[in-house]
């Protein structure tokens, strides 16, 4: 029996958002504003594909926004926390649910060799065109109202535990790293044996900690976290228990 880690990918293994990150290659290092006020609640795939499609109009090529997305810092302890995760993996099955792209996650995993580390990739799937452009399409469509539209990381979660438990995989505990307002679905579903490790000082943790004052109920344990080698210590601590 294994434990189940979930890791968001911007903001928390990697310390930044690879989708701002990618405006470094526009021209002056910025987004005309009427692209950037194109933005609309919910839609941020879609307004993605418009930023995009204007980098590969500006001459953007692959090589260049590859560069730049592998070259973004890991979040501090993150290496650590991943070649412990490799070194266990009897122990851990791992997968990352992810509101960035598949291209994205590709280069950074790929180029740091962790591949390996991580079962499934659930991400919004991306791809170059026959003109160089980056294109991304959402990742599905579901019906939770709390969720953007391209993606509800608790849909994606349940299927993925429903699928593994009808392969005969059953997971002792969850274990759910994220930093963002789109990891609040997924972590109030969590179970009593299950732990939610919320990044200090960003969305998740200041969400949570919200509803625990307005004793909104959560079942599973919360365990904030600055650097990833505090995550391995926890992880250390359920292993032994």
């Amino acid at each position: 029996m294994k434990i189940l880690l979930v890791f968001d990918f911007d903001n928390t293994i990697i310390d930044d958002n690879s989708d701002t990150w990618i405006v470094q290659c526009a021209p002056e290092k910025k987004l005309p504003i009427e692209l950037r006020d194109s933005y609309e609640k919910g839609f941020w795939t879609e307004f993605m594909g418009r930023v995009f499609k204007y980098l590969g109009d500006e001459g953007v090529r692959e090589d260049e926004m590859k560069r730049a997305v592998t070259s973004m810092p890991f979040t501090l302890g993150m290496v650590e926390l991943l070649n412990f995760i490799r070194k266990n993996k009897d122990k851990f099955d791992c997968i990352i649910i992810s509101d960035s792209n598949s291209v994205f996650i590709d280069w950074v995993l790929e180029a740091t060799g962790f591949h390996d580390v991580f079962d499934k990739v659930f991400t919004n799937p991306a791809a170059f065109d026959s003109n160089g452009h980056l294109t991304v399409e959402n990742y599905h469509a579901h019906s939770c109202s709390r969720c953007p539209k391209n993606l509800c990381k608790n849909v994606v979660l349940v299927e993925f535990i429903d699928k593994q438990s009808q392969q005969g995989v059953n997971y002792t505990r969850i274990v759910y790293i994220g930093d963002g307002g789109n990891d609040v679905c997924p972590v109030t579903f969590l179970k009593k044996s299950d732990v939610a490790m919320p990044r200090k000082g960003y969305t998740l943790q200041k969400t949570l900690s919200r509803m625990s004052q307005n004793l909104e109920p959560m079942e599973s344990s919360v365990v904030v976290w600055s650097s990833g080698v505090e995550i391995i210590s926890h992880l250390q601590f359920l292993i032994k228990e």
